[in-house]
């Protein structure tokens, strides 16, 4: 088994996982406000943070599997050549954008929070835990665009 089908296998199992917590929360959201009449504190802050959580590494597993959105309309009047000159292209701009946004950008904005030991309101967690989503994701982006780059399975 290859290092990016490990990597795959792991973040379909963490997303599984996220995914399913994410549903269970929302149910007992939902439970305790109509069904006890009394309204869970915590419910509403922890699905907004598994959503980002989800959002950004389902985003950086559509990555590696080659599934992100794309306009494909200057791809159909290309040949063959031209289309693998656009690809390698497009690879370059996603890495870059990765590692500055992601990476660099997410990282910082990791670092502030906890230097200035900003916390939830709710459950009292530190919000770089939040943001700590942005360079973990920004990395597997980097890891299968490079792959996808130099042909590497």
């Amino acid at each position: 088994m290859t290092l990016r089908n490990k990597i795959d296998k792991a973040l379909e199992i963490a997303l599984s996982i996220l995914l399913g917590i994410m549903v269970l929360n929302v149910l007992w959201q939902v439970a305790s406000r109509y069904l006890l009449s009394n309204p869970s504190i915590f419910t509403d802050e922890l699905a907004r943070y598994l959503l980002v959580w989800i959002g950004l590494l389902g985003a950086a597993y559509a990555s590696g599997k080659q599934a992100h959105v794309a306009i494909e309309i200057l791809k159909q009047k290309l040949n063959n050549e031209q289309q693998a000159i656009q690809n390698k292209i497009i690879h370059v701009i996603i890495l870059i954008f990765s590692i500055l946004a992601f990476i660099v950008g997410g990282t910082r904005m990791v670092l502030v929070s906890f230097d200035l030991g900003q916390t939830s309101s709710a459950m009292h967690l530190p919000i770089g835990y939040v943001y700590l989503a942005l360079p973990i994701s920004g990395f597997l982006i980097c890891f299968y665009t490079i792959c996808d780059l130099l042909n590497i399975d």
